[in-house]
């Protein structure tokens, strides 16, 4: 290899869900010499507030089918096209040694233009079920790494499982020592995602406040409420003596998830990530709507190793949720082994694995182009 810095290009769409492994990976490569850049568009531009300041970001023109009306449906196909386009133009000037797509329809232009070009490239799926874009390029690229194990792969695609890399102040916590309920001051986190939360709010507070006066008495709760929920479910906690503190979004969910004694969440791939590695004991409701189910498929995993609750939203009311809140609370030692069941199935080393296969990918590439 010359003296020239290899370029990463990291193609990824407009939820926490996608950019979070983004910057996982962008912090390692960078520390490892790369360049990086991130190619999304203004929805993920969004998210990339805890990027590195040297990532450069580049967005690019895509669209999505699922929002706007038939007039914006007929132009997505030219938007992403102009995408695709520009995205090729832009490599051939800086040519990218690796292209690693997260999916979301942002992460569109730079992988398709990655394939026109034949760079090295691969995906990587945060869920265990593939999101449409990734099920897309599942065929068309170098590698396919899984972060949620097993995930459900188009037939003859082999997948790789490196877990979800998880962002520099989670793995800061991996680990974290954990004090298991008792009658002293506990920490209840509930974290929700940027959809579906509204039903966290409606059932969460009622199944707290249902518990024994000598328990809530015990009980912080940390609750991620949209904006919309917010007002209420403060109201709610407050009217009943539940000492909460209610945000639309927490800026510091690693360090209130250390601190927690049980977690209790949707379960969107980082969030089950953050919760395996912190190791905590957590009530999982998969969001019934998720695409594919693939929610269900992630809270898998915690689920079958005894380190989490997982109760489908069908089945969620308020003194189911309740019952469930009082056995891991009154169960110090059931919590301590809920606890070591997730660190037992956590990839505190996903990011490096990530990392290795990123740089497999660029030295194969260089060996292939070699002069025999």
């Amino acid at each position: 290899m010359s003296d020239r810095q290899p370029l990463l290009v990291m193609a990824a769409g407009g939820t926490g869900g996608h950019m979070f492994p983004a910057q996982a990976l962008a912090e390692v490569m960078l520390r490892r010499g790369w360049r990086v850049k991130l190619s999304t568009d203004a929805r993920g531009a969004r998210y990339t507030g805890g990027f590195p300041h040297s990532v450069e970001i580049e967005q690019k023109s895509s669209a999505t089918f699922a929002r706007g009306g038939l007039v914006a449906k007929a132009m997505v196909p030219f938007r992403i096209l102009g995408g695709v386009i520009g995205a090729v133009f832009g490599m051939m000037r800086d040519k990218p040694d690796v292209v690693v797509g997260f999916g979301g329809y942002p992460a569109i232009p730079a992988m398709a233009a990655a394939w026109i070009l034949k760079r090295p490239r691969m995906i990587h799926e945060q869920n265990g079920v593939l999101g449409r874009v990734n099920k897309v390029f599942a065929k068309k690229v170098d590698a396919v790494a899984c972060g949620t194990w097993p995930t459900d792969l188009p037939e003859g695609v082999e997948g790789i499982h490196t877990g979800n890399p998880v962002r520099g102040a989670v793995a800061e916590r991996a680990g974290a020592g954990y004090i298991p309920p008792g009658d002293y001051p506990m920490s209840i986190l509930v974290i929700g995602g940027s959809q579906g939360a509204r039903i966290l709010s409606d059932v969460v507070p009622p199944a707290i406040a249902a518990l024994p006066l000598e328990v809530v008495q015990n009980i912080r709760v940390s609750h991620q409420a949209r904006d919309e929920d917010g007002t209420r479910v403060a109201a709610y906690y407050a009217e009943h003596g539940i000492d909460a503190d209610v945000q639309p979004f927490f800026q510091d969910v690693p360090r209130r998830m250390s601190e927690a004694q049980l977690v209790i969440s949707r379960s969107g791939a980082s969030s089950v990530a953050d919760i395996s590695v912190i190791g905590r004991p957590s009530i999982l409701i998969p969001f019934a709507a998720a695409a594919g189910d693939h929610q269900s498929a992630n809270a898998r995993g915690l689920g079958e190793a005894g380190a989490s609750i997982v109760i489908p939203e069908s089945a969620l009311n308020v003194e189911a949720l309740s019952e469930q809140i009082a056995l891991v609370l009154g169960n110090p030692q059931g919590a301590v082994q809920m606890s070591q069941a997730a660190l037992s199935v956590s990839k505190p080393g996903a990011v490096d694995d990530l990392a290795a296969l990123v740089e497999q990918l660029a030295n194969k590439d260089n060996m292939d182009s070699a002069p025999q």
